[in-house]
């Protein structure tokens, strides 16, 4: 299994969104986040929790088998980028299993 976690520009994240569950994701998080780094958005501002300069960012993660990462990565990417600089980041981790809290059941996938 994979994680995508992926950092989008707010005015990106509803097509991201839409193009996932168009084509079967539909599971994911979502959270705003504040980033810092090389690329500053216009109209940064210091943040009121941290002592640096943030640009908003929403952070989506999803979990899916190794078969269909590949696949929800370029959705991402395609539909995640833009024009302009500083359209964020994604990363992509193993996952050894995952679990539903209610049944106790695997989410993994045996492929031998």
């Amino acid at each position: 299994m994979k994680e995508i976690k992926a950092f989008i520009k707010p005015n990106r994240t509803q097509k991201v969104i839409d193009a996932l569950i168009t084509n079967g994701f539909k599971s994911m998080t979502l959270s705003q986040s504040e980033g810092t780094g090389a690329f500053k958005a216009t109209g940064a501002r210091p943040s009121l929790d941290f002592h640096v300069t943030d640009s908003p960012v929403i952070k989506l993660e999803l979990v899916c088998q190794n078969e269909e990462a590949q696949a929800a990565i370029e959705i991402i990417l395609e539909n995640g980028k833009t024009n302009e600089p500083g359209d964020g980041i994604l990363y992509v981790t193993n996952i050894e299993d995952a679990f539903q809290i209610k049944t106790g059941e695997s989410l993994k996938r045996n492929t031998f």
